[in-house]
């Protein structure tokens, strides 16, 4: 761990441990509302109720990208460790949820190809809808009619980047429109990277036993 991860942690870890009480003040205020709140006082205080809202569906998806559960109990410390520091990045183009959950998934995404040992780029480019196309049609009952524990399976043998993508869409239900924002890219280059991530989960689905 190193120094800087440490001295984070010793900051606010007594938020990230305490649970909200019954009387919780903040229970009738929005995550937006609260995350405006927190990047205008910088309180961590406030943050920490954030946390308790969030940290177990975080770790859920981490748990996802981690080979233990101590290793999604850290990669969840981290991602709210560098929430706090880029919270002022929201801007509110969707509902905060989907924004952290897209946002849990890049940090796990860049986790796992530097565990690689490969660098990838903080946003998607765009991409040329007539390149490489894949002729196979999969469609999103094809996906449904999988089944579940060789899903799974497939889905641990994907790129994490696709990996991200089809579990924001299919697990997360967030739209085309909200991934448009989150990616960066267009709505052609949204549909494309989806097509292109549902028939490499296909053909690896196809390969297992």
């Amino acid at each position: 761990m190193t120094f800087l991860r440490k001295l984070c942690l010793i900051i606010i870890s007594n938020q990230f441990n305490t649970k909200l009480a019954a009387n919780d003040p903040y229970k009738d205020v929005s995550d937006e509302e609260l995350v405006k709140k927190i990047v205008v006082k910088k309180d961590s205080m406030l943050f920490g109720v954030l946390y308790d809202r969030y940290a177990k569906l975080v770790y859920n998806k981490c748990y996802g990208f981690a080979k233990s559960q101590d290793e999604a109990n850290d990669l969840t410390q981290d991602v709210f460790l560098m929430l706090f520091v880029k919270l002022s990045t929201f801007k509110g183009k969707s509902k905060f949820s989907t924004w952290l959950y897209s946002f849990t998934y890049n940090f796990c995404v860049n986790y796992v190809n530097r565990d690689k040992g490969r660098k990838i780029s903080d946003n998607a480019s765009d991409i040329n809808e007539n390149e490489n196309i894949i002729p196979v049609e999969v469609t999103d009952e094809s996906l449904y009619d999988l089944q579940v524990a060789k899903l799974k399976k497939a889905m641990e043998l994907i790129d994490p980047e696709d990996k991200s993508l089809l579990l924001l869409k299919y697990q997360d239900g967030v739209s085309i429109k909200e991934l448009e924002g989150l990616l960066n890219i267009g709505s052609s280059a949204v549909k494309m990277r989806l097509k292109r991530a549902k028939a490499k989960i296909i053909e690896i689905y196809n390969t297992l036993p």
